[in-house]
């Protein structure tokens, strides 16, 4: 398995494109709504009974994601965010983990600037041509279609806490 992989103990996820499809809905009341994979979501579980923190950095501000989030246990979501880098760097700092210790899984240009604070980055298989070309690991499947879960066995395969059936 892939050293990087074995040495995460943070991962910093986008949303949109990543944990999504990208797609956003707007009912006629103005709400915004999103569909989640339940095998990202339990792969995220998995990764965080492993001991790996999973913080979710959007740029996007959504009452379903701190839905989903509640929903899994993640504590820690930043939404609205404009510098992504900035705060991967604080985040980073707060908890005295170095960039080896962390990825991050993005699609699209702004997920670039999280790559520069990490020592492990992932884009999913329809993320812009950037993102794959910077990435150290290309994800099979798409965002929103079990690109996390991929992510998350992968990491916790690496780690040797991939549990046996």
């Amino acid at each position: 398995m892939d050293s990087k992989a074995a040495q995460i103990k943070l991962i910093f996820l986008d949303v949109d494109g990543v944990l999504t499809d990208g797609r956003i809905t707007i009912n006629s009341n103005g709400e915004e709504t999103k569909s989640f994979n339940v095998k990202d979501g339990h792969g995220l579980k998995m990764l965080m009974a492993g001991g790996v923190e999973v913080v979710l950095i959007t740029g996007r501000t959504s009452a379903a994601l701190s839905r989903r989030a509640q929903d899994l246990g993640i504590e820690e979501v930043h939404q609205g965010v404009e510098d992504k880098r900035a705060l991967c760097k604080r985040l980073l700092a707060h908890r005295g983990l170095e960039s080896m210790n962390a990825c991050a899984v993005g699609d699209d240009i702004p997920d670039l600037d999280m790559f520069h604070e990490v020592g492990l980055c992932i884009a999913v298989a329809d993320a812009a041509e950037e993102v794959r070309e910077a990435a150290d690991f290309i994800t099979r499947l798409r965002g929103g279609f079990g690109a996390v879960r991929e992510v998350c066995e992968w990491i916790l395969k690496s780690q040797g806490k991939w549990p046996s059936f």
